[in-house]
C-alpha cells in the first residue's frame, strides 16, 4: 500500500510541445530531481519504452508515472509532439487539469505547439508556459517569449524558462506546477459539476499484457477501486474483478487501490481487447443502471490508408493477430481483410498519417516477425453516385465504375505552418503548387504563421519533407482534415504483362493523370526483375492505354552447352525456348517485390 493523499494534494498535468523541443527530457530532469527513479535505474528517455520509440527519439505513446514531490501526488503524463499522434495528446489531456506548455528558445513556438496549446485551451486546463533551452547557444529568449504572447495571449510574468538539459530551472517549476495546477475536486470537463461519489473511471489508454490480460490506464473522476471489486465498462458491457490495481513509479507498482484524482492502471484478466475500449467509463456492477458514462473524447479518424501483404501468404492470419495486438495500443488504427489476384490476402489498414503507418509497419516487423509488402498511400474519398447515394473509398479498387459516378469528393486539411518570415516565397510558391489555399497569415517578428486549406492527398505525398528542406529545416506544419471539396479525378490502373495490379492502382486529378502515369511506368521498368520474356508495363484509363513502357527479356542461351554439329537437337531446344516464352508470356506470372509499390509513391 502506497501513502494515502487526499483530492487537495493530487496534482495532475501533461506536458505539451512540438517534436524535439524536449518533453521527455523535462520528464527525465523531474524523475532525478524528486528521486523518483534512482540514478542507478536512470536511463535516458525513461518513459519511452518502446524501442522503436527510443530509436527514434520521438514519443508514440502516452506514458503516466507518479512523482512524489514534498507533501504533493505529482501525476505527470508525458505526451507525443509528432502531428500523426495528436490523438494520444487529447486523450491524455482529458485525465488532466493543467499542462505545461514548453516551447524550445532555440525555435520557438511550431505548429505542434499551437495545436496542442488549443487543445488543452478548448479543455479549460490551466497552462503552465515554459521556455526549455534556455542553456543552448542558439538560444533566443526573448523572441520566443514574443512569439508565446503573441500566440497563446499569455503575459510576461507567466513564463518560465529552464534547461530540462541541465536542470537550471526545474525546481521552480515543479513549485510553480503545485501554486498554479488546481486539484482534481472539480474536474470541469469530467464531472459536469456532479459530486456523486458513486465510481466513475475514464480509460485513456491500454496495453495487453499475456499474464494479466488487458491492462486499463485509467483516471479515476469519482469514487475508488479496491482490488475485489465487481467492475463494469459501460461501452462493451463486460464485467470483470481486477487482477491488479496501481501506480506508475515509473514502472507498475501494485497499491489495491485507486482513489478519486488519481492516475494508475487496473489489470482487467480480460483476454478479448475489443471489450475494453479506450474513452470508456468504469463504475461498479452494481451502479451501473444509476451512472452515466463519462464524455470521454472524439474518436481518432483515419484518413490514410495502406494494404499490407505478407509476402509468405501463408501468414495472413498471423499478420492478423498482429494488428489485434497492435490496435490495442492504438486506438486510431483500423483495419480490414482485403484480397488481391497478384498479392492474395492482405489488410486494408488506416493511418492517422505516414509517419504513423512507418511506425506501424515497423513494429510489425520487429515485435512480430512479419515480412510484408505496402501499397502507395491513399485518401478517403467520397464518391456521389447517380443514384445519389455517397460512397466512402479507401482505396482505388474500390471505386465504382466511371458510368456510376456523379461526383468525387477528396478531403482537404486545415494546414498550419510556421515559417521563418524571409523563407516565406519559396513556401508559398510549393503551397500553391500543392493547390494549397491561403486563409490568412500573422506575422511575429521573425516568424510568420500561415492557414491553409490544402489536399490531404498532397499532405501525404512528402509535403512535410519538401517543406523542411524550402526552410532549412526550420518551417513546421500541422493539420486536421476539415471538409470535403469537387475534384476532377479518374481512376489509374496499371497493368504488368497485361494483367491489372489493383494494388499499383491510384486516382489522379484527370489534368496529371497522363504525366504521372508516364513517369510510373518509367520507374516500374527500372524496378521490374527481367524474366526469359518481355514483361509490358502499360497504365490505362477504363481500355485506353495512356503510357506503355518495356521489360526486356533475358536472352538465355539454351544451345550454350552444345558443341559440334547436333545441329538437329540445337534447333529443338531453340523451338522449345521460343514456345516457352510464348507459353510465359501468356501465361507466366511476373514476382512484384517493395520496390514496385514505392514506384507509384515516389512518382
Amino acid at each position: 500500500m502506497t501513502q494515502t493523499h487526499q483530492p487537495d494534494q493530487i496534482r495532475n498535468f501533461a506536458i505539451i510541445a512540438h517534436i524535439d523541443h524536449g518533453k521527455t527530457t523535462l520528464t527525465d530532469q523531474l524523475l532525478q530531481l524528486t528521486g523518483t527513479v534512482s540514478l542507478y535505474d536512470f536511463k535516458e528517455r525513461m518513459m519511452d519504452s518502446n524501442p522503436i520509440e527510443q530509436e527514434k527519439g520521438v514519443t508514440i505513446k502516452l506514458a503516466p508515472v507518479r512523482i512524489l514531490y514534498q507533501d504533493y501526488v505529482l501525476n505527470l503524463i508525458d505526451t507525443p509532439g509528432h502531428v500523426d499522434f495528436g490523438y494520444e495528446v487529447s486523450r491524455s489531456l482529458q485525465a488532466c487539469e493543467g499542462a505545461v506548455l514548453l516551447v524550445d528558445a532555440t525555435q520557438g513556438v511550431q505548429a505542434q505547439t499551437l495545436a496542442n496549446y488549443e487543445k488543452a485551451h478548448a479543455l479549460g486546463l490551466k497552462i503552465v508556459p515554459v521556455i526549455n533551452k534556455i542553456d543552448a547557444p542558439l538560444a533566443n529568449i526573448e523572441n520566443t517569449m514574443l512569439e508565446m504572447i503573441e500566440f497563446f495571449g499569455v503575459k510576461e510574468e507567466e513564463i518560465l524558462l529552464c534547461s530540462a538539459k541541465t536542470g537550471e530551472g526545474v525546481p521552480a517549476l515543479l513549485d510553480e506546477i503545485v501554486r498554479r495546477v488546481p486539484p482534481p475536486t472539480n474536474h470541469s470537463q469530467l464531472e459536469k459539476s456532479n459530486d456523486s461519489e458513486q465510481l466513475k473511471a475514464l480509460v485513456i489508454t491500454s496495453v495487453y499484457d499475456n499474464h494479466q490480460g488487458v491492462v486499463a490506464y485509467v483516471r479515476v473522476v469519482s469514487g475508488e477501486i479496491k482490488q475485489r471489486d465487481e467492475l463494469f465498462l459501460m461501452f462493451s458491457g463486460s464485467s470483470y474483478s481486477p487482477i491488479e490495481i496501481g501506480v506508475f513509479n515509473p514502472k507498475k507498482q501494485a497499491t489495491g487501490i485507486l482513489r478519486k484524482g488519481e492516475v494508475g492502471y487496473v489489470a482487467t484478466g480480460l483476454k478479448t481487447i475489443h471489450e475494453v475500449k479506450i474513452g470508456d467509463t468504469i463504475t461498479h456492477k452494481k451502479d451501473r443502471s444509476q451512472v452515466a458514462p463519462l464524455p470521454g473524447y472524439k474518436e481518432p479518424i483515419p484518413m490514410v490508408f495502406m494494404e499490407l501483404y505478407p509476402i509468405d501468404n501463408g501468414k495472413f492470419q498471423e499478420l492478423k493477430d498482429s494488428m489485434e495486438k497492435l490496435k490495442l495500443h492504438d486506438a486510431a488504427l483500423t483495419f480490414v481483410p482485403t484480397h488481391s489476384q497478384a498479392l492474395g490476402n492482405g489488410l486494408r489498414v488506416g493511418f492517422l498519417g505516414i509517419f504513423h503507418a512507418e511506425i506501424v509497419r515497423e513494429r510489425l516487423q520487429r515485435e512480430f516477425g512479419q515480412e510484408l509488402i505496402a501499397t502507395a498511400p491513399s485518401v478517403k474519398y467520397q464518391v456521389i453516385t447517380k443514384k445519389s447515394e455517397t460512397l466512402v473509398v479507401e482505396s482505388p479498387s474500390q471505386l465504382p465504375d466511371p458510368s456510376q459516378i456523379d461526383s468525387l469528393l477528396e478531403p482537404i486539411a486545415q494546414t498550419t505552418i510556421f515559417a521563418p518570415t524571409w523563407q516565406l516565397p519559396p513556401i508559398v510558391e510549393f503551397v500553391r503548387r500543392k493547390r494549397g489555399q491561403l486563409q490568412n497569415s500573422i506575422n511575429s517578428g521573425s516568424r510568420t504563421k500561415l492557414s491553409y486549406l490544402i489536399p490531404l492527398s498532397e499532405l501525404i505525398y512528402g509535403f512535410h519533407d519538401q517543406l523542411k528542406s524550402l526552410s532549412s529545416g526550420f518551417a513546421s506544419m500541422e493539420y486536421s482534415v476539415a471538409d470535403y471539396q469537387r475534384i476532377e479525378a479518374v481512376k489509374v490502373d496499371i497493368l504488368v504483362n497485361k494483367e491489372v495490379i489493383e494494388a499499383l492502382s491510384f486516382i489522379s486529378l484527370e489534368n496529371q493523370a497522363h504525366e504521372r502515369a508516364k513517369k510510373i511506368v518509367q520507374k516500374l521498368k527500372e524496378v521490374v526483375p527481367r524474366h526469359l520474356f518481355e514483361i509490358p508495363i502499360q497504365a490505362a484509363i477504363g481500355g485506353t492505354i495512356i503510357a506503355r513502357e518495356t521489360v526486356k527479356a533475358f536472352r538465355k542461351d539454351v544451345t550454350a552447352k552444345l558443341y559440334g554439329g547436333d545441329v538437329t537437337r540445337r534447333m529443338k531446344l531453340l523451338k522449345k525456348q521460343t514456345e516457352g516464352k510464348k507459353r510465359m508470356k501468356q501465361f507466366g506470372k511476373v514476382s512484384l517485390n517493395q520496390d514496385a509499390f514505392l514506384a507509384v509513391l515516389e512518382s
